[in-house]
């Protein structure tokens, strides 16, 4: 099954973000936005320093990204994986197949990190598809990269990578379908649930693969277990609601309360246009910036 290390660090990326976007997702939902983040203004009128420019979750991509690469090649200290080919045997095997799995993905994660920079620092107008499309590309990569992991592998490895596959790849054809049909809650909703589902599935294997629930090793061979590891992943779909709902609870409480407090100074909170053209995202940009930075 591979490392903890190799798992855990992929598991918390994924559990941070979608806990961000599941935060992202209620507020949206509470203020009746039509889109999930408003659009950047115009380059020209965005802040001029550098760290204003900058997206963080593209930044914080990259990062984790690098953090998952280095150690592919390069841990334990000493060695060097990066050779992928071994010229020197005649059959030419490829090397380190796992490890240029788990290099492959992130590098592909890397490079939605460099999309976000790129459309929205680099580019005169956000390019909103784009990213999304770059993001789609990654979870489909990675949907296809754990169902070639799965080849010779014992039964219960095969389960399990089967039950990672499925939520990954609804993320991705979410994401795939925002890049033609954006702005739609209730796929919001659902590209959360699952990445939540994907992540906290992630997560678990970390523990039950290397400390099962019963205190005894996971038998491969035994139908009973495979059996059990299903019923183990519905609990994780209502793990993942139960977890999208009370981060909508807490975020709706804070928005009552700032809403009440925003009431009673005098300034009501507008809601984003359900139709919006080039100028009046321009409108919609200028009016952040004058209300002091804060987002809607």
């Amino acid at each position: 099954m591979g490392s903890l290390k190799g798992h855990l660090l992929p598991a918390m990326f994924f559990l941070v973000f979608s806990l961000y976007y599941a935060v992202l997702v209620s507020l949206a939902l509470l203020r009746g936005q039509r889109f999930l983040r408003p659009p950047l203004p115009p380059r020209e009128k965005r802040g001029h320093r550098w760290w204003q420019r900058i997206p963080m979750e593209g930044v914080v991509k990259i990062v984790a990204c690098l953090m998952g690469i280095i150690p592919e090649f390069f841990y334990p200290l000493g060695v060097n994986r990066m050779k992928v080919i071994d010229w020197e045997d005649p059959q030419r095997p490829f090397l380190f197949q796992n490890n240029w799995q788990h290099i492959t993905m992130y590098s592909f994660f890397l490079l939605s990190g460099m999309v976000d920079i790129v459309s929205r620092s680099c580019q005169a107008q956000q390019n909103i598809k784009l990213e999304r499309a770059a993001e789609a590309l990654a979870f489909c990569v990675l949907a296809l990269l754990m169902a070639a992991h799965i080849e010779n592998k014992s039964a219960l490895e095969i389960r399990v990578h089967i039950l990672f596959i499925v939520p990954t790849f609804l993320v991705g054809l979410v994401l795939t379908i925002e890049v033609w049909v954006p702005d739609q809650p209730q796929l919001w909703v659902l590209k959360t649930w699952m990445g939540l589902v994907l992540s906290n599935w992630l997560l678990q294997l970390c523990l039950i693969m290397y400390i099962p629930p019963s205190g005894q090793p996971w038998r491969a061979e035994s139908p009973v277990d495979l059996a059990f590891l299903t019923i183990f992943f519905c609990w994780h779909l209502g793990l993942a609601a139960a977890m999208l709902a009370a981060v909508y609870g807490i975020c709706s409480l804070w928005h009552h309360h700032c809403s009440s407090g925003i009431g009673a100074s005098g300034a009501k909170y507008q809601p984003c246009p359900t139709d919006y053209s080039s100028e009046e995202l321009e409108k919609l940009g200028t009016g952040a910036e004058l209300q002091g930075g804060v987002k809607v």
